[in-house]
């Protein structure tokens, strides 16, 4: 089914221009606190952390600090990880998994693991519970010819930088039932193109790198997550998200290539993951419990398989 007019900015057929993204910008309200939720939450991690600004995202109106936090006594003898969340703002517990996984767990890496985590990659998304950035471009294809937009731009600078090897990235994302009902409608309105609805699915899962898939690490995460919340099914085609099911819960998809942050390095084990908030069988607590069971199994699958 697709449909003509499904979408109240931009006309049908025709990409949008400055107008149309400044009508969309108009549109988006604040609804939550960067500096609440993700600044301060960092200012009260353990030790064996410290947290480093890695750039500056500026607007006429809003101005965020761009934080991560690493392992305070860097050892370059040891393997190192990159956790990502918050490169979709709105999704939600990408960023909380993050700072939960900071709090609760990151102590148990010292000595064994160098940790990189950047909770929340998009600020002005995240206050506004939006996908995109406040030009209407998806930091989540913007991770390649040295970044396309400032949030992916900052932290490329300065993972190439200083030019670590990593062993592991995982990025912590959300499928949500916005993505149908606002989302994909915006995107195809923004590129003139006709909106084709698809299936949310309701479970968790993981996209491997199609270019390197990795399936067992992809596996472990899925086997990890099973013990917290349910892992989505296939639809009736055997797909997720227009993906054919390589293995329960793990579909194959693009990541570098299409400028996807999970293939902004050149990690050997890489994964996005994909949490469902909207189902009527998890909890918020649910989906920050199954990102944090991620991150450990990906990172506890890496050091033993390196």
């Amino acid at each position: 089914m697709t449909t003509a007019h499904f979408y109240p900015i931009g006309t049908p057929g025709h990409a949008w221009g400055d107008g149309e993204r400044a009508a969309w910008r108009a549109r988006q309200v604040q609804q939550r606190s960067y500096a609440r939720d993700v600044v301060e939450a960092l200012q009260t991690l353990p030790g064996s952390l410290e947290v480093v600004q890695y750039g500056q995202l500026e607007s006429i109106t809003d101005s965020y600090p761009l934080l991560l936090a690493m392992s305070r006594d860097w050892d370059p003898a040891l393997p190192t990880a990159l956790v990502t969340g918050g490169v979709h703002g709105y999704e939600t517990s990408g960023v909380h998994g993050a700072l939960q996984f900071l709090r609760g767990h990151a102590q148990d890496y010292v000595g064994r693991l160098n940790l990189i985590v950047v909770p929340c990659v998009c600020p002005w998304g995240y206050e506004r519970i939006q996908r995109w950035n406040r030009d209407a471009f998806d930091p989540n294809r913007s991770f390649r010819d040295g970044g396309l937009i400032v949030e992916s731009a900052s932290l490329m600078n300065w993972l190439a930088a200083r030019d670590d090897t990593l062993l592991v990235h995982l990025d912590l994302h959300e499928t949500t039932d916005s993505d149908a009902d606002e989302f994909d409608p915006a995107l195809a309105s923004r590129d003139g193109k006709v909106w084709t609805p698809e299936t949310i699915p309701d479970g968790f899962y993981v996209i491997g790198n199609s270019e390197n898939p990795e399936p067992a690490f992809q596996q472990a995460l899925i086997a990890a997550v099973a013990q917290i919340t349910h892992i989505a099914p296939a639809d009736a085609q055997g797909n997720l998200v227009g993906l054919p099911l390589q293995s329960p819960g793990v579909v194959w998809g693009e990541s570098r290539s299409i400028g996807a942050c999970a293939g902004v390095t050149d990690a050997r084990f890489a994964t996005t993951t994909e949490v469902y908030p909207d189902s009527p069988r998890s909890t918020p607590a649910q989906c920050n419990d199954a990102q944090v069971a991620a991150v450990v199994a990906g990172l506890e699958f890496a050091l033993a398989n390196r």
